[in-house]
């Protein structure tokens, strides 16, 4: 049903007479051969008045270059077939034909001639059962991705492998749609992959586009793009053209290269679209730009010669590996089987190539020569004679040789063929898929599951010389089989990047509105890093670390704690010594006057006592400075608690012991009896104690420990001594402040009372400077910072130590040593009465 469709199909659209083919040799088997010799054709308007008009090519005078390259395919192809059938080891005694048609560069016409090859016109149609016999094996052709895709959507159905020699579409390996299509040239896949990664390699990351507008230049942009966006690479522009676009197209492009900061254009474009635009480029001197180029044109001589080639020079891009068909530039410079085969062809050719006609008329006679046939081919420098483009005639020769080899497997080929008929396509197509040889240069062929074959690729950069030519110099190879490119030349390239490396200590932002490629470099953030080039975010330090000034690396914090080696740190150990030393000597002086009446007087043990707990308060401030530890922490604020509570308990004891006295003189008074020395020291040691108790259930519930404060400075780390548990904290100097307070209303009750030696007004001013200190340290101490919050508190044990020292003791110090003559008991009586 699908066949009578196409054969409907066929009648309904082939306008006009049959095709003829351009070159054609009877055989055993005819090989079809579809080439574009011709690259225009001439618009014909439909009337439906009458039979249409045969699609009329234009000359290819005006296209030289084309006629002859593709003259050369087919040239290609008839050096295959002859070798084939002069060959006894390859379908021996059978004989290779073909009929190769020119399409002109048309679509329509391509899909005309195919359906020509397999004689599905209104000549040879039939609706029997074998509608295809007849019909060639094997197409060698076109040239173009978008003539296969249209050919093999209509060979499809009838399974005639259509092997193509250039075109390169990667959409024509979806074998759903194009099952009969297969190429001895690798996809462009493979090509669109390698150029991206080759892009990437020379640090391009922010380029322009151009490319054709066929599917040859769609898909294979199209899969570069994907690529060189996952490698990073940014497209700032991506315009589409073909070589029948206006003028006013190609001045857009022109506008568009020079508005743009790229400077490296990627193209996919066919050779004939690249003229035009050298051509206007060059007319625009659009020059100073890096152009990555496809095979279709970076190894091709004729374009490296054409005006305004210096637009291109410094090109890199992929080309087909260089090749070698031993005889085939001998072949195709002796033109003789191309006469025998398509006289029209060779004369059209001839007499364009060496200016001069066979026929000469009137008109003709004084301005062209006439030919004689024997003019010297070799020595014109046209696209005929230049075998830059060998890799690609022997494409061609390798599709030829694996239809040879398909058909010598079908035809049970070994001295002899066992079968002479041509073997239907279907089988054909089965079997070309499997093939795998040599050629007689040793280089393999065989066709994956896609019917691609292995993908190599050179990589060519062009290099221009001192006479004005350009010679294509291999920089690297390219196999798809290795993930990596492999350079064998290393050579200065141009910047185009849309924004610069963002160096270690900054961070990638996008611009707003544009590509990832656009960015600006901001500094890390203070306690961040980055230590690479390009990096998209900051790492944060870890919290003992800290960023250096160039935020490319994190510095271990300095670790802050009162030293005794600082100023401040001296300054207190020093002054925590002159008090303990002070305290002695008071001592010593009390030891050696300790008979006198001054020293006897309210309760001598209990002076004694408590210049022993200031020498220890003033000692004990030294636990506060110095590097943390389990045992300093937990010591330094136990032992400040004890040795003041011990300190307080002294005086308040005092003090209760003028009260006492003063109260034991009234009549019938007998209180003395009940506080006499041993109850005041049993009243010491008990509110001691109490004290000792808070510690160490402070100590056993949750101790102070040393702690690393990461909050405070963030480029430093203080070393402290954390509370532990902060009730255990308060209660200390909540229980050193009761006391402290209880003795300062007992003293300043006891301020008036009339004694020589009575020390309680002194005790109300040491307590009244006790209390100062210590009610202004909770707030300083609260808001000081770091190691300052160990200052305040040095200096508040220091400076309440001082206080005691200095108003309890100092006066009778004055006394024994200044104003002996006081210190006696008649002195002390008299004061009495």
């Amino acid at each position: 049903r699908l066949k009578r469709w196409l054969l409907t199909l066929g009648e309904t659209n082939l306008m006009g007479e049959p095709e003829e083919p351009q070159l054609f040799k009877t055989g055993d088997v005819i090989l079809g051969g579809i080439f574009s010799f011709q690259s225009n054709w001439k618009t014909v308007e439909l009337t439906y008045a009458h039979r249409p008009l045969p699609l009329q090519c234009t000359s290819f005078t005006s296209n030289l270059k084309s006629y002859g390259v593709e003259l050369n395919y087919a040239q290609a192809m008839l050096f295959a077939i002859e070798e084939i059938n002069n060959s006894s080891d390859l379908l021996p005694g059978i004989t290779l034909g073909y009929m190769m048609y020119d399409t002109c560069g048309s679509i329509a016409r391509s899909v005309r001639v195919a359906l020509a090859l397999t004689d599905v016109n209104e000549e040879t149609a039939s609706l029997s059962d074998n509608p295809c016999r007849g019909s060639v094996p094997a197409i060698i052709g076109e040239a173009s991705s978008s003539p296969c895709m249209a050919i093999s959507t209509v060979l499809g159905p009838f399974y005639i492998p259509l092997v193509s020699h250039f075109a390169t579409c990667a959409c024509l390996s979806n074998k759903v749609r194009y099952p009969s299509f297969l190429r001895t040239i690798p996809s462009d896949y493979y090509q669109s992959r390698a150029l991206a990664q080759m892009v990437k390699h020379f640090g391009w990351t922010w380029v322009g586009a151009i490319r054709s507008s066929d599917d040859y230049g769609t898909n294979g942009m199209a899969t570069f793009t994907d690529t060189a966006t996952q490698l990073g690479i940014c497209l700032e522009y991506s315009v589409s053209f073909f070589r029948t676009d206006p003028s006013e197209k190609i001045q857009r492009i022109i506008n568009i290269i020079k508005g743009s900061t790229s400077r490296v254009i990627v193209t996919f474009l066919s050779y004939t679209d690249l003229e035009i635009l050298i051509d206007e480029f060059a007319h625009h001197n659009l020059t100073g730009y890096q152009w990555v180029g496809t095979e279709a044109w970076i190894s091709d001589s004729v374009t490296a010669t054409t005006e305004g080639h210096y637009i291109l020079d410094g090109s890199v891009g992929l080309a087909i590996p260089k090749a070698e068909v031993s005889g085939l530039r001998e072949f195709m410079l002796d033109v003789k089987p191309l006469n025998s085969s398509g006289e029209k062809l060779f004369t059209q050719f001839w007499e364009t190539a060496f200016h001069c006609s066979f026929k000469r008329t009137k008109e003709t006679a004084g301005s062209q020569k006439e030919c004689t046939g024997y003019e010297d081919l070799a020595g014109l420098e046209n696209s005929f004679n230049d075998m830059s483009l060998m890799p690609i005639f022997n494409n061609v020769y390798k599709g030829v040789y694996a239809i040879a080899h398909s058909l010598h497997n079908i035809l049970g080929c070994g001295q002899k063929c066992s079968n002479t008929a041509s073997p239907d396509p279907f089988t054909i197509l089965q079997n070309i898929k499997n093939i795998h040889f040599k050629t007689k240069e040793g280089e393999e062929v065989y066709f994956n599951e896609n019917g691609d074959p292995a993908a190599k690729y050179d990589i060519i950069n062009w290099q221009p010389k001192k006479d004005g030519s350009v010679e294509f110099v291999t920089i690297g190879l390219y196999d798809a089989s290795d993930p990596f490119i492999k350079y064998v030349l290393h050579m200065q390239v141009p910047v185009s990047i849309c924004s610069g490396t963002c160096d270690s200590g900054t961070r990638k932002v996008l611009q707003k509105g544009k590509p990832v490629c656009c960015y600006d470099c901001i500094p890390c953030a203070e306690g961040e890093v980055s230590n690479t080039t390009d990096s998209i975010t900051c790492v944060r330090c870890h919290p003992e670390f800290w960023s250096n000034e160039r935020r490319d690396d994190c510095e271990k914090k300095e670790t802050e704690f009162l030293s005794f080696t600082e100023i401040m740190g001296s300054i207190l150990t020093l002054s925590s010594l002159i008090g303990a030393c002070l305290t002695a000597t008071v001592a010593f002086i009390f030891f050696r006057h300790r008979n006198t009446p001054i020293v006897k007087a309210n309760n001598s043990e209990l002076s004694f006592l408590l210049l022993f707990s200031l020498t220890l308060c003033f000692l004990c401030s030294l636990t506060f400075i110095g590097r943390p530890s389990d045992w300093s922490c937990m010591l330094r604020h136990t032992a400040f608690g004890i040795t003041f509570v011990l300190c307080i308990s002294c005086v308040l004891g005092k003090t209760l012991a003028v009260l006492m006295a003063f109260k034991a003189t009234l009549p019938g008074s007998n209180l003395m009896k009940w506080f006499g020395p041993r109850r005041q020291r049993i009243v010491v040691l008990a509110f001691t104690f109490i004290q000792i108790g808070i510690c160490i259930v402070w100590l056993t519930a949750n101790p102070p420990y040393p702690f690393k404060n990461l909050r405070h400075f963030k480029d430093k780390i203080i070393l402290e001594c954390a509370l532990g548990s902060p009730i255990g904290f308060w209660a200390v100097l909540g229980y050193i402040g009761l006391l402290a307070l209880l003795c300062f209303i007992l003293a300043f009750l006891a301020r008036k009372l009339p004694d020589n030696f009575n020390e309680a007004k002194f005790i109300t001013f040491s307590m009244l400077i006790f209390c100062a200190v210590w009610m202004t340290f909770i707030p300083a101490y609260v808001s000081s910072p770091g190691k300052f919050s160990v200052v305040v508190e040095i200096f508040a044990i220091l400076a309440s130590s001082f206080g005691l020292l200095f108003c309890i003791f100092f006066p009778k110090c004055y006394i024994i040593l200044l104003k002996p003559e006081k210190n006696t008991k008649k002195n002390m009586m008299d004061k009495k009465s």
